[in-house]
């Protein structure tokens, strides 16, 4: 194995390797640019017998791991080849798995690492348990807590913090909570840890209380701070709390710092609240690619299609980021042509569309029927080799099935690589649609064999299938499995709607009336389709006349609540 790593070093040296000095090897290794020189050098310092050095195989480690110049897989190879790694190399690799998104290597080399009886600090640590986090290890995770408590680095700020972290990563946000209150002395980043993890938790107003709380403590506030907590009043539609930091923010000496600008522009722009966040960008001292995609969406998403276009023109540097916001923004206005010649422009200029370029475009297509356009994007995906993944592969199924074009929409679901429930939906609705009932059935009893898992939307293409095909039995069988096997109840307009069509198909009008009236719905407009509904039903299928005029009553009644205009105060008298 060892000589086989020599050979392969060797490989990449195109002179005779010649033995060196440790003086030498490290003053080469400090001179080092490249993986191929790195490559040359460590042969030469194992023809040289000095992979034993300690000081040598660090300095090719810390260059491996580099994210700029480095080659994790390198390291990897050079770490196995080292017969007693030192913690300082153990640390070093697990932090660049930990950085390279790799945190199942992360962990199995903690793992080994403990097994060759070295002890973690509290560099180790913080880096593990955010590992663990990321894969939400919970049984590994309250091991290795158990562990810090052995070796007595529990209450160590940085890897207190790394805790909270972690179990919030994993949903346990109470156990976060309990770990912040045990510590004796809260700094700024055990703070602003505990506030974004009641963010990761969904938990935004105890994010904004737990910031409230921080600036009583009298604990001083950072920058990262105040971008966190922008980013929950963001998530909560708070406008009236992220004028109260943006005043907090004039008032220190953060005013000038582009993050926290950017999350203020961010904030004003996501509560369509454009002319506070036109003021901060035309405040901010200086701006970066960032700053001026934010607002440049913020106008776009505000309809304000002009003024995004005229500071994206504006723009120093486009990046495919910006460019994606400015062609959904015409999208998003239903104006597909323009879209299209920027979507040329961004070509021209030689910067290469992602998938969420091509979906964008696909979505617009779908809406507007425009199958000539359509079809010119899927040549486009397949002339730059785009991988039709679920997400791509679904917007394809979508925009060939609403412009009619069901065996296209077939075959692209046919190839379509990790077909995920939206795939499967977004297919079966295409069929349904297009009078195809039948073939939506089968495609449905597939996703059933295959284990997919199919969510609320999905039964409403199935029974919008059955409904229109006029398939009751199969719609009452489908509606048995969507509540018993997936266990999902029958909430939203659509699913209701398809429902008591189905019912009084069915002539089950009792069972449709009393599913009708236990729906959430307050407002006589809200339900007044569902009724309207039925009443269609019991026409076609010639059901009991008196139910008919019961149901006309009903709809009557709820008609003219729904005409009926509330009066103002200037109607009273």
């Amino acid at each position: 194995m060892f000589s086989k790593f020599i050979r392969h070093l060797c490989s990449f040296s195109s002179y005779k390797p010649t033995r060196l000095t440790k003086k030498e090897c490290i003053s080469i290794l400090q001179r080092c640019k490249s993986m191929r020189e790195l490559k040359q050098i460590h042969c030469q310092i194992l023809m040289s017998s000095m992979q034993h050095n300690k000081d040598i195989m660090d300095g090719i480690l810390v260059f491996c791991t580099s994210p700029q110049t480095g080659d994790l897989c390198h390291a990897e190879r050079v770490i196995e080849s080292l017969t007693d790694p030192s913690l300082f190399v153990y640390n070093l690799m697990i932090k660049s798995f930990t950085k390279d998104r790799q945190p199942e290597k992360a962990i199995l080399l903690f793992q080994k690492m403990r097994k060759a009886c070295l002890s973690p600090d509290n560099f180790t640590f913080p880096l593990v348990l955010k590992a663990l986090g990321e894969v939400k290890a919970m049984v590994e995770g309250r091991k290795v807590h158990a562990f810090i408590v052995k070796t007595g680095l529990e209450f160590d700020s940085y890897v207190r913090s790394s805790l909270i972290d972690m179990y919030a990563e994993m949903g346990a946000i109470e156990a976060s909570q309990e770990l912040f209150d045990e510590m004796p002395e809260r700094n700024v980043i055990a703070w602003n840890v505990l506030i974004a993890s009641y963010i990761k938790c969904c938990r935004f107003e105890d994010a904004i209380s737990t910031f409230l709380k921080m600036e009583k403590s009298g604990v001083k506030l950072n920058e990262a701070t105040l971008v966190t907590i922008l980013s929950a009043c963001v998530s909560l539609g708070d406008l009236e709390m992220g004028k109260k930091v943006h005043g907090y923010i004039e008032n220190k000496e953060f005013k000038d710092g582009i993050p926290v600008n950017n999350a203020m522009l961010d904030m004003y722009s996501k509560c369509g609240c454009m002319n506070m966040a036109r003021r901060v960008f035309d405040e901010m001292p200086s701006k970066d690619v960032i700053s001026w995609t934010s607002i440049v969406s913020g106008y776009a998403n505000s309809g304000m299609l002009n003024e995004a276009r005229e500071l994206f023109d504006r723009s120093p540097a486009r990046d495919l980021v910006l460019w994606t916001v400015m062609i959904n923004g015409y999208i998003q206005c239903n104006k597909f042509n323009k879209a299209l010649v920027l979507f040329r422009e961004m070509k021209s200029r030689r910067i290469k569309p992602d998938k969420f370029t091509v979906v964008a475009l696909l979505s617009a297509c779908a809406n507007l029927g425009a199958l000539e356009q359509g079809k010119w994007i899927h040549g486009f995906i397949k002339e730059n080799k785009i991988r039709i993944d679920a997400i791509v592969g679904t917007a394809l199924i979508d925009m060939y099935s609403k412009c009619g074009c069901v065996q296209e929409a077939l075959e692209i679901f046919r190839r379509v690589e990790g077909k995920d429930t939206a795939t499967w939906t977004s297919v079966i609705f295409g069929l349904a649609m297009n009078g195809e009932s039948s073939e939506a059935l089968k495609i449905f009893s597939e996703m059933h064999k295959k284990e997919a898992k199919p969510d609320d939307i999905t039964f409403v293409g199935v029974l919008t299938a059955c409904c229109h095909g006029g398939l009751v039995d199969e719609g009452l069988q489908c509606l048995h499995s969507m509540k018993e096997e997936y266990h999902i109840e029958p909430k939203t307009q659509n699913t209701c709607g398809c429902l008591a069509d189905l019912l009084g198909r069915a002539g089950l009008l009792e069972q449709a009336e009393k599913l009708i009236q236990e729906l959430p719905y307050k407002n006589a407009k809200d339900i007044l389709p569902f009724w309207s509904s039925l009443l269609g039903a019991c026409r076609i299928h010639g059901n009991d006349q008196m139910v008919k005029e019961k149901l006309e009553r009903r709809i009557a009644k709820l008609e003219s609540v729904s005409k009926a205009k509330p009066m103002g105060r200037h109607d009273r008298k």
